[in-house]
């Protein structure tokens, strides 16, 4: 009974082994011009701290200019294969091939997210099944804290007109509440796969604090990420419409076959940057 106990224990551990070698090992793939800022920030209301990533454009060491400023979430989901949950955006690969081809130049700031606190910190509305809202208290974090350390150690156009803020799903949520709700600070917002799901204040809280007429939202979702998320984004694009948010600074792309992960939104976020910098694409 002992010897068959142990044959069975050396086989698990042979499969355990077989099963972790044939895990793909995952390499780093940042651009050279990613950054991990080398200390974390200090999250005040929350009592946390948050690691943050910079991408500078190309000509960043090689000139005096300044640039605009796009805040995403999911920031280790962004430039890096190796800490990306599910494969990474290619924020930066996107960038550069953007900055060689059209000369469109931005800063990427990725905050980091915190798993256990993720569906928190990303919605400003309490969820029954995901418990309280922190959605105010990390806004207040970028804006108050994370924004006036880029602005005042990189060279940034720090004005409204050439700061945006992005994310997919969650960070979709929190970034459409962003532009509505620090109409001061942005004025433009990707909001990709939108988890308006996660709680329906969005739309009254939306009627309530419009955004600013010349705010350009760019909405993306896929025709395969369900009927809730295409029944919510249509929702959203008639109430905006009816609200007399002007076409012209809205997009909703509904984008065929498109799931509910990194492979659409790195595919669109080429499309997303240069129509929110105004730089239009061809759909």
């Amino acid at each position: 009974m002992n010897d068959k106990l142990t044959i069975r224990g050396v086989l698990l551990i042979l499969v355990l082994l077989l099963s972790a070698c044939s895990e793909p090992i995952k390499k780093p793939s940042a651009t050279t011009n990613v950054e991990v800022l080398p200390y974390q920030f200090a999250m005040p209301e929350l009592d946390r701290q948050r690691r943050v990533r910079v991408y500078l454009p190309p000509s960043y060491h090689t000139s005096e200019k300044s640039f605009p400023v796009i805040y995403m979430h999911d920031g280790q989901n962004l430039f890096d294969d190796k800490t990306a949950f599910a494969g990474e955006w290619g924020v930066d690969e996107t960038l550069n091939e953007l900055a060689e081809k059209q000369g469109l130049e931005v800063i990427v700031v990725g905050i980091d997210n915190d798993a256990d606190f993720r569906m928190n910190e990303l919605s400003p509305w309490e969820n029954k099944r995901f418990g309280a809202a922190q959605g105010k208290q990390y806004m207040d974090f970028i804006v108050e804290v994370v924004k006036p350390y880029i602005d005042t150690n990189f060279r940034t156009q720090s004005d409204r007109l050439h700061t945006a803020i992005m994310g997919s799903s969650m960070g979709a949520l929190i970034s459409h509440y962003a532009i509505h709700a620090y109409p001061q600070v942005f004025s433009k917002a990707g909001i990709f796969s939108p988890s308006y799901w996660y709680s329906q204040d969005v739309f009254s809280f939306s009627k309530l604090k419009k955004a600013q007429l010349d705010a350009r939202l760019y909405v993306m979702y896929g025709d395969k990420e369900g009927d809730g998320m295409i029944a919510d984004t249509d929702k959203m694009q008639r109430q905006l419409r009816q609200q007399g948010h002007p076409r012209k600074n809205t997009v909703f792309k509904r984008v065929p076959n498109g799931e509910h992960n990194e492979q659409l939104w790195r595919t669109e976020f080429s499309d997303a940057i240069q129509w929110l910098f105004q730089q239009q694409p061809t759909f």
